[in-house]
């Protein structure tokens, strides 16, 4: 097998690993509703972590997905991860 297949069958492998393991909507739920519980414990002991959560788009590309509120972008997903990149001062239940 020349070096030119190989390179094609690890990108091969890759693709797959990453569209299996796109994290799903829920995924991205949890990971804003725990940052907004982290920055916000009392709103989050009555539950309005969850109702932030449900406030947002969330988009799938396949090999990655993302998540935003209106025009903001909210969450990163990839490879089974979730990455919360809003500022914390403007996670809230607007």
């Amino acid at each position: 097998m020349n070096k030119a297949m190989k390179s094609l069958l690890v990108v091969a492998v890759v693709l797959v690993a990453a569209l299996l393991s796109n994290p799903g909507v829920e995924r991205h739920r949890a990971a804003l509703k725990s940052r907004f519980e982290a920055i916000n414990p009392v709103a989050g002991s009555l539950g309005l972590g969850g109702l932030a959560a449900l406030q947002q788009d969330y988009h799938s590309i396949g090999v990655a997905s993302y998540t935003g509120f209106g025009q903001r972008l909210a969450t990163l997903g990839a490879f089974g991860m979730v990455i919360v990149v809003l500022p914390d001062n403007e996670i809230d239940i607007r």
